[in-house]
């Protein structure tokens, strides 16, 4: 007769059983999890769309002449592995509401360690027809001046990017959109291209005059009278820095950049505000920028930086929704949790499913 296994049997087994999946737990997490996306629709441009003259050519340096046109959109994001489905959100939306789609170049900023091949793959395999370029950004050039904020994820130094876009780009490309990746527009962007920036202003914004503009900054800034003389023969209103149409031509012969830098650098010595890039934009831009129409940064949707609770649309008619605030629509909706407005967001998701790839 077979012998009964005895209780000394069971704790091997038991022990047998926790090692083996202790070692499957390793072995899965050792595997580099990534995201799937659906390859969207190809979008072409209609009959009224201007003809990007020498557009499959290329200048003597080698970039092509249709990244160069001045009748060309051109449209900055930063794209990072966290964000990527929401950027892919937001470029579905733009050339799906654009009446030129065509002629939209996208610029896409990456930080120096993310992989860029996998970046340029993913954008690649869903918009095979794209026009876009990735450029690199070296972390290092803006971590040293990055002080925490109130939420960490304000605090990655691609946050910064935006602020080094005319270094980063072409010398040739003079005009930008710069969006976000939390957003999906409504609307063609091409209007909001278009906006008028005058003889002098560098960017242009929606600006919320009824905010609390000194909440922006601490009270170390405005008692002292050096520092609080900046807003002097200014009317500073807050502008959200994630939908802006900057003249990067204008911000290249004022230094823009190093005006931004030199902000951060007090802020280093001296904290005068709690959020991340943010307030070095208002320093240096609040009061002087051109005001778009409110229908272009229907902001806010993501909730405030702490929980990041469901919010409203602000009255009025819409072009662009902004899910700035701690809450993204894709993290809600995956936890079914998701905010009324995060079913605005859900068309333009490509993404197909997660899968797991062997090491």
């Amino acid at each position: 007769m077979p012998k009964s296994p005895s209780l000394f049997d069971f704790h091997l087994l038991l022990l047998f059983t926790i090692f083996s999946l202790a070692a499957a737990d390793a072995i899965a997490a050792a595997r580099p999890i990534t995201q799937q996306f659906k390859e969207a629709p190809q979008f072409y441009n209609s009959e009224i769309c201007p003809k990007i003259v020498g557009e499959d050519d290329e200048s003597d340096n080698g970039t092509s002449i249709f990244l160069c046109s001045d009748q060309s959109v051109h449209v900055a994001m930063t794209l990072d592995s966290a964000y990527i489905r929401g950027s892919m959100a937001a470029v579905l939306s733009i050339l799906q509401h654009s009446s030129c789609p065509q002629n939209i170049v996208f610029h896409f900023v990456a930080s120096a360690t993310a992989n860029a091949s996998f970046l340029r793959a993913t954008i690649s395999s869903s918009f095979p027809y794209l026009n876009f370029q990735i450029y690199s950004f070296d972390d290092s050039s803006v971590s040293r001046l990055i002080s925490t904020s109130i939420r960490s994820a304000l605090d990655c130094p691609l946050n910064y990017a935006r602020s080094y876009l005319a270094d980063l780009l072409p010398s040739c490309v003079r005009r930008i959109v710069y969006l976000d990746s939390d957003l999906v527009l409504v609307d063609d962007i091409a209007k909001l291209a278009a906006t008028q920036l005058g003889d002098n202003s560098v960017l242009a914004a929606p600006e919320h005059c009824n905010a609390n503009f000194t909440s922006y900054f601490t009270l170390t800034f405005w008692s002292s009278a050096t520092l609080s003389l900046t807003f002097a023969n200014r009317k500073p209103c807050y502008f959200n820095t994630g939908v802006m149409v900057i003249d990067l031509d204008r911000w290249r012969r004022g230094d823009y950049t190093k005006k931004i830098e030199e902000w951060m650098e007090i802020q280093k010595r001296t904290r005068i505000y709690e959020l991340g890039s943010l307030p070095p934009f208002l320093l240096v831009f609040a009061g002087s920028i051109v005001a778009v129409d409110h229908r272009w940064n229907q902001h806010g949707l993501g909730g405030d930086n702490f929980k990041g609770l469901c919010r409203d649309l602000h009255p009025g008619p819409v072009s662009l929704l902004h899910w700035s605030g701690k809450g993204k629509p894709w993290v809600r909706l995956d936890g079914n949790r998701p905010c009324p407005l995060d079913a605005l967001w859900a068309p333009y998701d490509l993404l197909q499913m997660p899968f797991a790839l062997d090491s």
